[in-house]
């Protein structure tokens, strides 16, 4: 029997209590009517898209799906259990996907709960965001730490064994000693897996247009320290490091984003949302009238661009080396069907010598600590030229 190519699936859900003060992701709060007919327009995308595929359906298997927003468990779990029963019925999944939902605290009961896991959702990613009352009400978020200790209480009595935390660093107001207390924090919480970001001001936000309205900022020598200290602890604490912000226990790696890094095929329904399938970019278009109109036509695309060679091989890079195991160019050779040092190796040997990559095999790369720090700036310099 020929074997099934992996694919992702990720559903976006824009609804949300309350737009916080640092949040450009393309969510909103919006009424029960507003919800429902979204949903229904999702359900109308899920059965449309797979109708286009037709039996291309059967060449691939669904390894992953991650529900993210918004607040996923803002809206009715009725709907959750809908767009989990459209999927498996319009698509061929591996006997144990990943099957993620993004909740914010305060927002899961237990009935929620109970009805994800008969759905077949496994992994829950909290946004808790700070373990820290006075920095949680800086930020806008609408829950206290008591509400996600609640919350993190109905997981586990309904059988979720593996959850994510995400955290911020670097917020308005908080200091080394904070940052510390907080991860310390986190950790007795003993999640199977913890994401650590740094908060970036973002245009257009309240954060970003009313800075005076908020405690200081970390300069950026207080944030380098905090997201060292955040490493040391969580690698003290068990948590293995496999991409730049992700830290998991053994065997809890995010599957779901390992096959972002990894450039596996990925679909995306709902609003703004992405994929990437057999070397097509696309899309979803981001007025959510707009979208509930055209849902269940091709018309849902607003953007889509076919991958060049070069556009394939830049991506194999940044997003490989995001990934403390980095790149192995052996599967760039069978990919491109070149060596990853003759497409690149005077930016390896440059940046080899100036200590932000490490050679770690026959042709295997990662970035150093050091790399990480300026990732960014070493992650540009493998765009290629172009006629």
């Amino acid at each position: 029997m020929k074997s099934r190519r992996e694919l992702g699936i990720y559903v976006h859900i824009p609804f949300c209590v309350r737009k916080c003060d640092y949040c450009d992701f393309l969510s909103a709060p919006a009424d029960r009517s507003v919800q429902e007919d979204y949903m229904q327009a999702l359900l109308r995308e899920i059965s449309r898209t797979a109708q286009l595929l037709g039996k291309k359906t059967e060449d691939y298997e669904v390894q992953s799906v991650f529900f993210g927003g918004g607040t996923p468990s803002a809206v009715g779990e009725s709907w959750i259990v809908q767009i989990m029963e459209a999927l498996y019925r319009h698509f061929c999944f591996s006997g144990c996907p990943e099957v993620t939902i993004e909740c914010n605290p305060g927002t899961l009961t237990k009935q929620k709960a109970a009805a994800y896991r008969k759905a077949g959702i496994n992994r829950i990613s909290f946004g808790l965001q700070a373990a820290d009352d006075r920095l949680l009400k800086i930020l806008g978020r609408i829950h206290t730490v008591h509400d996600f200790e609640r919350s993190m209480e109905t997981a586990r009595s309904e059988g979720f064994g593996n959850i994510n935390i995400d955290v911020m660093s670097a917020l308005p107001g908080q200091t080394l000693a904070d940052c510390e207390r907080g991860i310390r924090r986190i950790m007795a919480y003993a999640p199977e897996h913890i994401s650590a970001y740094s908060l970036i001001v973002e245009e257009g936000t309240p954060l970003f247009n009313n800075p005076d309205r908020y405690p200081p900022l970390p300069d950026e020598d207080e944030e380098r320290e905090m997201y060292y200290r955040i490493r040391e602890l969580l690698g003290q604490g068990g948590y293995r490091q496999y991409e730049i912000s992700n830290f998991a226990r053994e065997g809890f790696e995010c599957r779901h984003n390992l096959s972002y890094w990894n450039r596996a095929d990925y679909l995306g329904f709902g609003l703004g949302a992405a994929s990437l399938f057999e070397g097509c970019r696309m899309t979803n278009i981001r007025s959510l009238t707009e979208y509930i109109k055209a849902a269940g036509a091709e018309a849902v695309i607003g953007e889509e661009a076919r991958l060049s060679r070069e556009d394939s091989m830049e991506e194999f890079m940044f997003l490989g080396l995001r990934k403390t195991a980095g790149i192995d160019g052996r599967d760039f050779e069978r990919m491109f069907g070149q060596t990853v040092e003759s497409v690149y190796g005077s930016v390896l040997d440059k940046h080899i010598k100036l200590g932000l990559l490490e050679k770690t095999g026959q042709s295997a790369y990662r970035l150093t600590y050091k790399g990480v720090d300026v990732s960014n700036v070493v992650l540009s310099e493998f765009l290629l030229p172009r006629d």
